[in-house]
C-alpha cells in the first residue's frame, strides 16, 4: 500500500523516531503501524513505541470515593478549551453524582437512565449540554467500584483531570497509603499490577524484539540465553506495577 505523508507523521508523533526511520519501516511493514514499531525496535532505533492506544479526544476525567463506593468516569468533548469551561465541569459533577446513585453497569444502560434530579435520561441530559455547549460531548467510559469495609480507595487527579486513578488497597484501611499508590500508578502508568498478568503472547513478543537486538549486536547466542533474563527482568519493572520503583522513594519498589 501507498505511504503517505500523513501515515510518517501519525507514526513519527506516536515513536519519536527520526522521518525516514519511519518511512522505511512502515514501507517495510506494509503500513501497518504496530509491525513498523516492532521493526524500529527490533533495530533499536527505538527503545519502546509511545502509547499508541490513547483516545484521540479531549475532555476530563475524575474519581470520587465516599464510604465504600467509588467513581471513576472520563467525559470527552472536541477541544481542550471546552474541557477548561466551568459548565462543563459541572457537567462531570453531575454525571458523577448520578452514577453514585443508579449505579449502572455500562455506558449503554446509564445513556437510558432518567438522571438523578431530573433533566430527562443521561442521553438527553448529553444532547442538551451538546446544544448548550456548541460542540459533541460524550461520556466514553466510567467505572463504579464497591470495597469491603476493612480495605481502602485511593482516589488521585492529576493535571486538573487529565488523569485519574482510583486503586483498591486489599489487606490494610490505610488511605494515605492507598494514595499514594495512586499517584504512583499517575505518573508510572503501569499496564499491570503484577507479572502473571502479562499475557504470553507479549513475553514472546518482548523476548523476540529483545533477541533480534541482541543479535545484531553482534552478542554469540549462549550470552543472548543470559542477557534475555535480564531483560525481561527489566521489562516486568518497567510495566507491573508491584515491581516498579516508588515515585516516593525508589530504592523501594511499590510491593
Amino acid at each position: 500500500m501507498a505511504i503517505t505523508a500523513g501515515d510518517i507523521a501519525k507514526f513519527r508523533a506516536s515513536t519519536g523516531a527520526g522521518m525516514m526511520d519511519c518511512k522505511k519501516a512502515l514501507e517495510e511493514a506494509g503500513g501497518d503501524m504496530e509491525k513498523a514499531g516492532e521493526i524500529l525496535r527490533k533495530k533499536g532505533i527505538i527503545k519502546a513505541a509511545k502509547r499508541a492506544d490513547k483516545v484521540a479526544a479531549e475532555g476530563l476525567t475524575h474519581v470520587e470515593a465516599k464510604d465504600d463506593v467509588a467513581v471513576i468516569v472520563e467525559v470527552n468533548s472536541e477541544t481542550d478549551f471546552v474541557a477548561k469551561n466551568e459548565n462543563f465541569r459541572k457537567l462531570i459533577n453531575e454525571v458523577v453524582n448520578h452514577l453514585f446513585v443508579a449505579q449502572p453497569k455500562s455506558v449503554e444502560e446509564a445513556m437510558k437512565q432518567p438522571m438523578t434530579g431530573g433533566a430527562g435520561t443521561m442521553e438527553e441530559y448529553f444532547t442538551n449540554a451538546t446544544a448548550t455547549i456548541g460542540e459533541k460531548i460524550s461520556l466514553r467510559r466510567f467505572e463504579v467500584v464497591k470495597k469491603n469495609a476493612d480495605e481502602a480507595f485511593g482516589a488521585y487527579v492529576h493535571m486538573g483531570g487529565k488523569i485519574s486513578v482510583l486503586v483498591v488497597l486489599t489487606g490494610s484501611a490505610d488511605e494515605s497509603l492507598a494514595r499514594e499508590v495512586a499517584m504512583h500508578v499517575a505518573a508510572a502508568n503501569p499496564k499491570y499490577i503484577r507479572r502473571d498478568e502479562v499475557d504470553v503472547s507479549v513475553l514472546k513478543k518482548e523476548e523476540e524484539i529483545y533477541s533480534a537486538q541482541l543479535k545484531a549486536q553482534g552478542k554469540p547466542d549462549n550470552m543472548i540465553v543470559n542477557i534475555l533474563k535480564g531483560k525481561m527482568e527489566k521489562f516486568y519493572s518497567e510495566v507491573c506495577a508491584l515491581e516498579q520503583p516508588f515515585i516516593k522513594d525508589e530504592d523501594k519498589t511499590v510491593q
